[in-house]
């Protein structure tokens, strides 16, 4: 029998991949950099950062809905990517001014004079001006690059290799990854970490050697390079999981122990999808935060991690276009909540402030997709396509033990 080509497949990913294409178009063609204006600068970035939480949803996906690794620190390794990325461009940039500010001197600055006030402006406000150890390659962009990638991927093998060869799963597995992220959030926030402690780096939307050159436009790019990332990330994701690695990874969530009666590698296979999510998140992040302008621990903390998995509930895991979907629901409807354009409702006792009850209104739509809608807003297309679920003869339906099951077959 002739194995059908990957895209026969995935005719998913063709669908996927023209929606991102149109989408990317209109943008560009309604942005204030084409002339148009439809489309503000601020809601451009907003966009862009959007599809870049996007990326980091099909990494949870393919952790969590389709190994049944309940990770609450993949977004450790998002803010990772964007600390490696940041540090290059707060170095590239501050040069830049210190140069220009002595460029008068009657004397010619030398290397270390201009070194030390780079140091003074990035670390006097931690009141110190000597790099640390971690900024040594902060002058260079093609090895802030390859941290971006090193940095994540490790944390997350050395992490992953210590967790699974001890076979830790379920509850004590999720509760470690958040540990891990509590632990370098914790140790971010002191001054005497290398980036700055609570106040993080700033200044990541202006791009060195790029002052003559509008933030509409550079909004534009970041918008492109984020619709490419997720468009790779998905191809790669959908690759991944139509093979034989694919149905591996979703005998792991259903039944290890069968899986490992086979024969499998089961810890090997965790590892390598563990470490290949992690690099997928952190080159997400380091594409977001030049976009936010600022990274700070706070964007580190377990919350952050938390409300990643709830953006894969909502949108449906175990279904790549189901976290694309959730993930920009949330991040879009909470923009619209957060920010003000949501009109307050005055109860004459109480007046109900979305921007403060947005969080609430999440829990409560996380809660609800759970008891109700177990496969989440991507279940919606399985009633429009009238796609039927597996005979399955009573096993779970997954990923989780305990789940609805259907009826044995008859024979």
């Amino acid at each position: 029998m002739t194995r059908q080509p990957f895209i026969a497949r995935n005719p998913s990913l063709l669908i996927f991949l023209a929606c991102l294409a149109l989408f990317t178009l209109l943008v560009t063609v309604f942005s204030e950099a084409m002339g148009t204006g439809l489309i503000s600068t601020s809601f451009v970035k907003t966009l862009g950062k959007t599809l870049c939480l996007c990326l980091v949803a099909i990494a949870m996906d393919l952790v969590w809905g389709y190994a049944g690794i309940l990770s609450l620190g993949h977004f450790a390794f998002f803010g990772l990517g964007g600390y490696m990325i940041g540090m290059w461009l707060m170095y590239a940039r501050t040069r830049d001014i210190v140069v220009t500010s002595m460029a008068n001197a009657e004397i010619p600055p030398t290397d270390a004079e201009v070194i030390s006030g780079i140091g003074n402006q990035i670390f006097g406000v931690v009141g110190s001006s000597d790099f640390p150890l971690i900024w040594a390659f902060s002058h260079s962009l093609t090895l802030q690059l390859i941290l971006v990638v090193a940095v994540p991927g490790l944390l997350a093998l050395v992490f992953g290799w210590l967790a699974f060869r001890s076979r830790v799963t379920g509850v004590y597995l999720s509760i470690l990854t958040q540990a891990m992220t509590l632990a370098l959030a914790l140790y971010l926030f002191q001054n005497d970490s290398g980036l700055r402690g609570n106040n993080g780096l700033s200044g990541l939307q202006n791009l060195p050697g790029a002052d003559a050159i509008p933030q509409a436009t550079i909004s534009l790019w970041f918008l492109w390079a984020s619709a490419l990332a997720l468009a790779l990330g998905y191809g790669f994701a959908t690759w991944v999981v139509s093979g034989k690695f694919g149905s591996v990874l979703r005998g792991i969530r259903d039944d290890e122990a069968r899986v490992r009666f086979l024969g499998y590698s089961v810890e090997g296979y965790k590892l390598f999808i563990f470490t290949v999510t992690a690099i997928i998140a952190a080159i997400a992040g380091a594409l977001y935060y030049p976009q936010a302008g600022i990274i700070n621990p706070a964007e580190i903390a377990p919350i952050a991690s938390i409300y990643l998995a709830v953006w894969v509930a909502i949108g449906g895991r175990g279904r790549l276009y189901g976290a694309v979907i959730g993930a920009a629901f949330v991040s879009l409807v909470s923009t619209w909540f957060t920010g003000g354009q949501v009109p307050s409702i005055p109860l004459g006792f109480y007046t109900v402030d979305w921007v403060d009850w947005w969080l609430v209104l999440l829990g409560l739509s996380f809660v609800l997709v759970t008891l109700f809608a177990p496969k989440g807003i991507g279940g919606l297309f399985d009633l429009i396509t009238d796609r039927q679920s597996p005979m399955r003869h009573g096993q779970d339906l997954g990923p989780d033990q305990g789940a609805l099951q259907e009826k044995e077959a008859d024979s």
